[in-house]
């Protein structure tokens, strides 16, 4: 049986595990064939992955303490797809 494709909503909650490249080869196949057909989720991954790099190359130690709070602020009651996103960006920014 054919699964059924991915929504956009979908994509969205699912795309730092395409990012991250942590998705079943099944579920990857799902992603690929909806952005194949979906300019507007492409665009979406293209801005969240240029986000991510980004953002990965500010360290902590470059955040004033007023731009910090603001972050933390803004990102507190983020769902957990969203807060893996920032994770990982997060994790990127230590490395360097």
């Amino acid at each position: 049986m054919t699964a059924a494709p991915l929504t956009c909503i979908e994509l969205v909650e699912i795309v730092t595990e395409y990012l991250d490249g942590t998705m079943s080869p099944e579920l990857r196949q799902r992603f690929d064939q909806h952005l194949a057909l979906c300019d507007g989720c492409t665009e979406y991954v293209e801005q969240i992955r240029e986000t991510v790099l980004a953002l990965g190359s500010i360290s902590e130690q470059n955040l004033s303490d007023p731009g910090r709070q603001a972050l933390l602020d803004a990102f507190r009651d983020w769902t957990p797809p969203k807060r893996r996103l920032w994770q990982r960006v997060l994790r990127r920014s230590s490395r360097q």
